[in-house]
């Protein structure tokens, strides 16, 4: 297992391929962490499609959406499954969040998640709008999940950079 991303620190940038569910297509490309640059994004780590755990931590998140979007936030589910796997899924329990594909386990690799047995752990990573980690939680057994009120409580304490630089007298320091 590699180290994880430190909390407060900025986040490396990656690229996967993925897919989100929208109405009756599911439209595929490219997603890219730093083009999601002021927004705060929710990186949801997860073992498998359709298992019993993943698929109801997704459910979750996926009718909490609109908690999400009145954060600015975006959560993205990630597992080492391939788009088509994710398409199936998400048309199967009607799954409304970007699921990108990490079949090489590199993402996981870099967030330091990965695990034998399982290939993956259950984690959860807050990305703040300035491309900083700022909360991250990773589940030891991965039996349980972070449920949509934690995280978005978490997000609400997230400040964007507008509102730093408003603290600040816009001088971009704090204190």
């Amino acid at each position: 297992m590699g180290s994880s991303p430190q909390v407060g620190q900025p986040v490396q940038d990656f690229t996967l391929p993925g897919g989100t569910l929208t109405g009756d297509s599911f439209e595929r490309s490219d997603y890219t962490l730093s083009a999601a640059r002021g927004r705060t994004v929710v990186l949801a780590f997860y073992p498998g499609d359709n298992t019993t755990v993943c698929t109801k931590q997704l459910c979750s998140y996926s009718s909490g959406m609109e908690t999400f979007t009145g954060l600015d936030a975006e959560v993205w589910g990630i597992s080492p499954q391939g788009v088509d796997s994710h398409e199936s899924f998400a048309r199967t329990y009607g799954l409304r969040m970007p699921l990108l594909a990490d079949t090489g386990r590199e993402i996981a690799r870099a967030y330091g998640i990965t695990a034998p047995g399982i290939g993956v752990r259950r984690a959860v990573f807050l990305i703040g709008p300035d491309g900083v980690l700022r909360w991250k939680h990773v589940a030891v057994l991965g039996a349980t999940f972070q449920s949509l009120d934690t995280l978005a409580e978490h997000i609400a304490g997230i400040e964007s950079p507008t509102e730093r630089l408003a603290d600040d007298g816009g001088t971009g320091t704090t204190g």
